[in-house]
């Protein structure tokens, strides 16, 4: 028996604003789409046009908590880029970038729900 990753969900309250961020911030695009025939959910899966691993973005129409509780925002996803600096800079420039641990040659930015994204160099 074996298994495979296929996607990590994240729940947001404002999907536009969220698909608009993780374009911008890391080229991921729309995969899919479904939307629930009473309107009550979609999910859009985005993916990064090399690896099979998706994000699925989930927006409810009834959340009424606001915001999710993200708890001490220990968990997270990795994303490697080739252009480290380059990365960093753009982040820089959206004003998302939420930890740097320069030590370690990595950062984080956060999305607009507060989910942290952490930004890793192509290592050789």
């Amino acid at each position: 028996m074996n298994f495979r990753f296929v996607h990590n969900n994240f729940n947001v309250t404002d999907l536009d604003k969220s698909l608009a961020f993780y374009q911008e911030a890391l080229g991921l695009v729309e995969v899919k789409r479904k939307v629930a025939e009473d309107g009550s959910f979609i999910l859009v899966f985005l993916g990064d046009g090399e690896s099979k691993h998706q994000l699925e973005l989930t927006w409810l129409r009834n959340w009424e908590k606001g915001t999710y509780n993200l708890g001490d925002n220990e968990f997270h996803l990795a994303f490697q880029t080739d252009d480290l600096e380059a990365a960093r800079e753009k982040h820089r420039e959206m004003g998302c970038i939420c930890y740097e641990n320069k030590k370690m040659g990595i950062y984080f930015i956060s999305d607009p729900d507060g989910y942290w994204l952490e930004i890793v160099p192509v290592r050789k």
